[in-house]
């Protein structure tokens, strides 16, 4: 499953804001994900941040409203508009958002955003209290009702010192609006994909769990690879996760117990295409949690546990109009794996299982990097090399494609009762 980035020309437009600075970060990470950036300074930008700042970090030439009168002036808005296959503005003052949604093109920005024939991400940013102003809202509305994606803004404080509605958000989540708009017509563009993340936790009492190391980077990875292939992608995700931000476009659910997954997963599964069961559920839990916490002094005679509902096995006992088309078990062992991965994917009636030894330093918890073999039905198996949980990731969208594709292609039921 490709980056969308990777490859793809990008225009981006820098309005006058202190928030050039963050456009400057954002060209660099757009470049560094393969694409070709280039960008548009309005002349009011070019009073916060040089255009050599931007060629710096891409490469290529830098666009002001000198281009516009230059010797190829009648052409280069044409060129710009007509080569990308995202337009981004970002940051986007009130005063650019007025001429966008009024179609005023007095500059070399606003004439090759009129020009552009593909999406436009506009990520406003101003002070004080421009953006709540009805005006502002107008043309946010005017904008918003023509296709623009509008991306924050934030809350906090502003150069005034002021604190309120209008900072421009981060570029990490721009980068990643733009990896969804660019992904939006993806392999999985019109598929409900859920994917389980995290550990989960198991009260002992009021103040303690039962918990393992997973910290849910292969399931975040799994969500950001769906997003890049179009998907509609639902993250169910846990404690251990918490610090992990939502890849932009998917729908987080936050659980904290193995019940509360299952509960989730039953709930969502019903009209999905694909579940991705990433999480590791805790085997054990406490057979009665403490109403009140465990006092040191009064010591611990024993804790007792029964075993945790077990997901895939109560999803496999669902009529098939409530399980999704394709189920994806993983199985993270220390010993005998192929041979435990083997008996979850029948017992579970999985469709494909990715089965990983966590005992191995680099393919572990909480590392970023996996070693993954993929088991089928009917005995084939394939071992993927150590590579990142990133590429883990797309390696396994790309198996969940052909699935699909091969269940879609057939008449026969999914899997064998």
């Amino acid at each position: 499953m490709p980056n969308p980035i990777q490859d793809k020309s990008i225009i981006l437009g820098v309005t006058g804001s202190i928030a050039a600075y963050k456009a400057a970060d954002l060209a660099s990470k757009l470049t560094q994900a393969g694409a070709k950036v280039d960008v548009v300074l309005t002349q009011a930008a070019l009073q916060f941040i040089t255009p050599l700042t931007f060629q710096s970090v891409t490469g290529r030439k830098v666009y002001a409203d000198a281009d516009l009168w230059g010797g190829e002036g009648h052409v280069t808005h044409i060129g710009l508009g007509m080569a990308g296959d995202l337009f981004v503005i970002a940051p986007a003052s009130a005063n650019t958002l007025a001429k966008l949604a009024h179609g005023i093109a007095d500059n070399l920005l606003c004439v090759a955003a009129l020009a552009a024939r593909c999406p436009l991400l506009i990520a406003p940013a101003m002070d004080g209290g421009m953006y709540g102003h009805p005006a502002t809202q107008a043309n946010v509305e005017i904008l918003s009702q023509r296709g623009a994606a509008i991306i924050g803004p934030a809350s906090g404080r502003m150069a005034s010192g002021l604190v309120g509605v209008g900072r421009m958000v981060e570029p990490p989540e721009i980068l990643g609006a733009i990896r969804q708009t660019l992904g939006r017509n993806g392999p999985l563009a019109g598929r409900k994909v859920i994917v389980t993340a995290g550990g989960t936790q198991e009260p002992v009492d009021p103040v303690r769990f039962l918990t393992n190391r997973s910290t849910g980077k292969q399931g975040f990875a799994l969500a950001q690879a769906g997003i890049d292939a179009g998907a509609q992608v639902i993250l169910i995700s846990t404690p251990t996760a918490a610090a992990l931000p939502t890849p932009s476009g998917a729908r987080r659910i936050e659980v904290s117990t193995v019940e509360e997954m299952l509960q989730a997963v039953l709930r969502e599964s019903p009209g999905s295409d694909a579940l991705l069961m990433a999480a590791a559920p805790a085997d054990f839990t406490p057979a009665e949690p403490a109403q009140h916490k465990i006092k040191k002094d009064s010591g611990l005679a024993q804790l007792v546990l029964k075993t945790t509902p077990d997901i895939l096995w109560n999803l496999a006992q669902q009529p098939d109009a409530s399980r999704p088309c394709v189920v994806v078990g993983f199985a993270a062992e220390t010993q005998s794996l192929l041979e435990n991965a083997e008996k979850k994917l029948q017992s579970k009636r999985l469709d494909l299982i990715a089965a990983n030894d966590v005992s191995a330093p680099d393919a572990g918890f909480a590392v970023d990097t996996n070693r993954i073999t993929l088991l089928y039905p009917g005995g084939k198996r394939e071992p993927l090399p150590l590579m990142s949980k990133s590429e883990a990731a797309d390696a396994l969208l790309e198996r969940v494609v052909e699935l699909l594709n091969i269940h879609e292609g057939h008449e026969e039921p999914r899997r064998k009762e």
